[in-house]
Parts: C-alpha cells; structure tokens; sequence
C-alpha cells in the first residue's frame, strides 16, 4: 500500500467524524461548517448534565464558572492571546457591534470602512453615523483583488478625524487576504484603531493576535472551526481596553459585592459579556477546536486549505464559460467565479442546479458571483465533481 493511500484512507477516516458529509458535496465552509459528532455529543451531555445538576443552582454555577474558563482558553490558544483578551459573544456581528458602539465617538468623527464588508456591518455603521453624526466612508478594496495596493487604498482614505477602520481580515465576497500586518502599521502611525471582521480567517488560517497588533478582532465558531452556531468571541487589545466601553451591560460584566450589588467593570474581556447564554455550545465548540488540531497545525491545516484551493481555481480556469474573479492562486478557501457565457443562466440558478445535485455553494451580490469553499479536508474528487456539473449547467 502506498504513502498516497494511506493517506487518503486516514482522510477519509477524518471526514467520518463530520455527519453532514455524508450525503452532500460541501462547499459553503465560508458560511458554516458542518460539525463533528463529538461537538454534537458534547453538547446533548453538557445540557443533559445543567438538568441533573440543576439548572440552576450553585453547583450549576461552579460547572458554568469552569466552562466559561475552558472555552476562553481553548479560544486564546487557538489565536496566540492571553484569554483575559477574550470576551464571548454569540457571533462576529455581536463582537463587532460591541467594538463599534463602544468607542465614545464625537459629532465628525470619521468611520473607515472597505468596499468588501458585510452588509451586517454597513448597517451598524450606518447608524451610528445617523444617531452620533459620525462620518462614514468606503475605501475601494475590492480593486486591489488582482492588482495595486490595498494598504496604500486604505492609507490614501484615512483622514486627520478618522477614528476607526472596520476590514475583514479575509475579504468574503472575493477570498482577499488583506495584509494586516501592514495596516495595523499604517492605522498605529495614524492614531486610528482598527477593527478586523475575522469570519473567514480564524480556523482558516494561522493567527497570533499578540503579534498582529490589531485593536478588536471579532469572529466565531460555527465557520471554519465547525464549531456549532451561536459561540464567538472579540479579542481586544489590552491598551486599548480602558477606552473601548461596554455596548451590552449585565450581570457577566461587573464585579459584585457581598450583597450582589453591581461595582466596577471586570477587568479583563468579561466586561463586554452579558448575561445568560446558550452554555453547552461552549463544550461543543472547545471539541470542535480540538478536532482541527488532531489533524494537524493551523499552518498545516493552511497550507492544504491553500493547495485544495489552488487546484479548484485551476480546474475552474479549464472551463470556457467560467471565470475566476482572481487572476492568480487564491490565499484562501474562498474561490469565487463568475458565468461568462451569453445564455441567461444565472449565478442563482447554477447554486440551485447545484444544489439539487446535492453540491452545495452559494451567490454573492457584490461582486455578481458563485462562491465555493474548500476546507483542508474537502476532497478532489469532490472539486472534480462540481467541475463535472458546472459543465453539465445550462446544456
């Protein structure tokens, strides 16, 4: 037997630990990763223990203290921060809300965003432009896919007033690796603190928040973790803690005392915590953690992501009405493309005939696009099968 197939036997061995990989070709790991059955076990056990212990109760609170623990230092271990960084959120939109509400904005204060981020995030900006009379501007990204400087993009759109740059790390609309070092650099020099939607980069690719430098990076489990949904979290810098106020207040943010009366802020990332949450997705989403690094690195897990990548852009570019927004290998497990034929077909309609083949992947408005993601267990044969169907489309 050889080395290749052992280790595709290994692979395929992997891959059982994902139910959600048995019956359908998954290409949406940008939206959510399909869970392992040890994080669906995990969570049934720890909810069916809150019930027996209580639920509620105080040996339900020493188990909760503990699994608050837990999580925050499987979390701080995976991105190379102390987990007093760390505040536990639902979902990137709830760290994000919380890093761009906070800041104590003035009337003119200016807020930088990309051309390439979430709708979800416009809108919050948008309304604190509305409420607080701040200024809201959009620096052209979204060109710099192929060619020119994002960093020099964003440097050129910064101004004396600017007090926040919002970016994704990896941009998820065209799978752009923005280069953060750099712009952390650029924001520093500027006084501006810099807030980074990190959907599509944590469990996707190698992080060191302590060395990135960025202010607030806000992200979640239930994508490339395949962790379940409803678990996240905001790392935020700790110089930069004082002046970054909580957003959503309650009983996880404070400190109290004898009596129960509420005094000042935690002085680590559960000031920005609220209260009750879904507790036993924490156990879920510490076995999902667990799972990536049985296979292998983060900078391994990167590497193969990158090269299942490369081999989806390749094989796209052999299709005569297909092609790839980016003009080079992808640097990450996004890879997004675009019909070129004269037919009427429709981004929407190929993720539909898709779909009904049991493949999944889904549109982006902006660009008009098909995005399918690799992860580094995704299969080639499963790429060679979305290669055989997207030929089949419209014939």
């Amino acid at each position: 037997m050889t080395s290749i197939s052992t280790a595709q036997i290994e692979l395929h061995r992997y891959r059982q630990q994902f139910p959600a990989l048995a019956n359908k070709t998954y290409f949406n790991y940008g939206g959510q990763g399909p869970m392992p059955q040890r994080a669906l076990d995990a969570i049934a056990l720890s909810q069916a223990h809150m019930q027996d212990i209580g639920p509620f109760g105080d040996e339900v609170y020493i188990w909760l203290t503990s699994e608050y623990k837990a999580v925050r230092e499987a979390i701080a271990s995976e991105l190379n921060a102390p987990p007093e960084t760390i505040s536990l959120t639902e979902d990137v939109t709830v760290g994000c809300n919380i890093a761009m509400w906070g800041l104590e904005w003035q009337p003119g204060d200016h807020m930088l965003l990309t051309d390439c981020e979430h709708h979800g995030i416009v809108a919050i900006a948008r309304e604190i432009g509305r409420r607080l009379k701040v200024e809201i501007n959009t620096c052209p990204v979204m060109a710099t896919l192929n060619e020119g400087d994002p960093v020099d993009a964003i440097a050129q759109h910064l101004r004396p007033n600017t007090r926040l740059l919002v970016l994704s790390h990896i941009l998820w609309n065209t799978g752009q690796v923005l280069p953060l070092d750099k712009i952390v650099e650029v924001c520093r020099n500027n006084d501006v603190r810099i807030l980074v939607d990190a959907a599509q980069s944590v469990g996707s690719m190698p992080l060191n928040l302590t060395e990135l430098g960025a202010d607030f990076y806000a992200f979640t489990g239930h994508k490339w973790l395949c962790g379940p949904g409803g678990v996240g979290g905001l790392y935020v810098r700790p110089e930069v803690r004082e002046s970054l106020k909580p957003t959503f207040i309650g009983w996880r943010s404070v400190v109290t005392d004898s009596q129960g009366k509420p005094g000042d802020w935690h002085p680590d990332g559960r000031r920005y915590e609220v209260a009750t949450s879904d507790f036993p997705l924490y156990a879920g989403l510490r076995q999902a953690i667990a799972i990536q690094h049985e296979w292998g690195t983060p900078e391994q897990r990167y590497q193969e992501i990158r090269r299942l990548s490369e081999y989806l852009w390749r094989s796209l570019a052999t299709l005569p009405d297909i092609k790839c927004l980016r003009t080079s290998p992808p640097e990450s497990g996004l890879v997004s493309f675009q019909l070129t034929n004269n037919k009427p077909q429709t981004s929407q309609q190929l993720v539909r005939f898709l779909e009904s083949q049991k493949i999944l992947t889904r549109t982006i408005a902006d660009p008009d696009c098909v995005r399918a993601c690799v992860h580094y267990f995704t299969l080639e044969s499963e790429i060679d099968q979305l290669i055989d169907e997207i030929q089949k489309f419209g014939k």
